[in-house]
């Protein structure tokens, strides 16, 4: 049985993913700030600042699945802030590569997350591949670091993909929970004109492709993990209203009100592009849910009954 450890583990896309893994017939260990051996789930604790690892984690690693990072869209981006946003991914990854090179295992793929962040907080007419540059906005920083850092793994033999990653529909938590409140109480959740993208993926096509990453030793560098088809704001919107049945009484919310409210974060709200998921699809991927629609009923209704 092939173990695979998971740094964040226990975070939104983490708990789907060690479901996901387990049902796989996969054994999965995490990485967390405190440790609890089990025989479902060991957790090795882990130290950044003092660049310590529990022994036993990466020495008993197949496979390393980098999760860990500080939520990008919980606080407003004070300098701090931006600061923990790289850190919590950068260093955490540096801490890795820094135990693998020390123990020599025979680490077989190291797979990290990122995000579509990396072409920046726009919105225009561009359909976004892997082959383009990182933006020079803070989010395509952020990426760039991340991504650096994951990269370090190559010079050690170890195939290494990124797995950048777009908006992640689940019902527990994360942007569709925000966004079926307002709904309900019949208020339009779109924000600005609504016309900006909004590249998305529901969670089970996420947790499928880090497993196809694992399985499929041809997958090497960055895929983007979004859906196949380009969806607005405005049309997200209305397609999760009528999945729940409801309809609008008022407009979006105003770009300038999300600026007060949210600062320089509000740029990840205001704008998007479209982004291909071409590469991931001519690697063998099938995605499940293609359209917001079908996406949606899955997990709001499906999954109720």
């Amino acid at each position: 049985m092939k173990t695979v450890l998971i740094s964040g583990g226990t975070g939104l896309i983490g708990k789907h993913l060690c479901k996901s893994l387990k049902d796989k017939g996969y054994a999965v260990a995490l990485l967390s700030r405190s440790s609890h051996q089990d025989s479902a789930m060991p957790t090795y604790s882990w130290d950044i600042e003092s660049h310590e690892t529990e022994k036993g984690a990466i020495e008993k690693a197949d496979y390393i699945i980098h999760l860990a990072g500080a939520n990008i869209g919980s606080e407003r981006w004070s300098k701090k802030r931006r600061q923990i946003l790289i850190d919590s991914r950068v260093k955490t990854g540096q801490l890795i590569f820094e135990k693998i090179k020390e123990n020599k295992n025979n680490l077989q793929a190291f797979i990290s997350a990122s995000a579509i962040g990396y072409y920046g907080t726009i919105t225009n007419d561009k359909i976004f591949t892997e082959t383009d540059p990182p933006s020079n906005d803070f989010l395509g920083e952020v990426c760039r670091q991340w991504e650096q850092s994951a990269d370090h793994f190559k010079t050690l033999g170890i195939r290494t993909v990124k797995i950048r990653t777009g908006v992640v529909l689940t019902k527990q938590g994360g942007v569709l929970a925000r966004m079926i409140t307002p709904v309900k109480l019949g208020v339009n959740p779109s924000i600005g004109s609504g016309r900006q993208f909004m590249p998305w993926i529901h969670i089970d096509d996420l947790c499928d492709i880090y497993i196809k990453a694992i399985e499929d030793t041809e997958m090497n560098g960055a895929y983007n993990a979004v859906s196949p088809g380009h969806t607005t704001n405005r049309i997200f919107s209305k397609t999760l209203a009528r999945v729940l049945h409801k309809s609008f009484w008022f407009p979006g919310v105003p770009a300038f009100l999300m600026k007060l409210i949210f600062g320089k974060m509000s740029a990840i709200l205001i704008h998007g592009s479209r982004v291909s998921s071409e590469k991931m699809m001519k690697a063998g991927y099938r995605f499940m849910f293609t359209d917001p629609e079908s996406a949606l009923t899955d997990l709001l209704i499906k999954n109720n009954k």
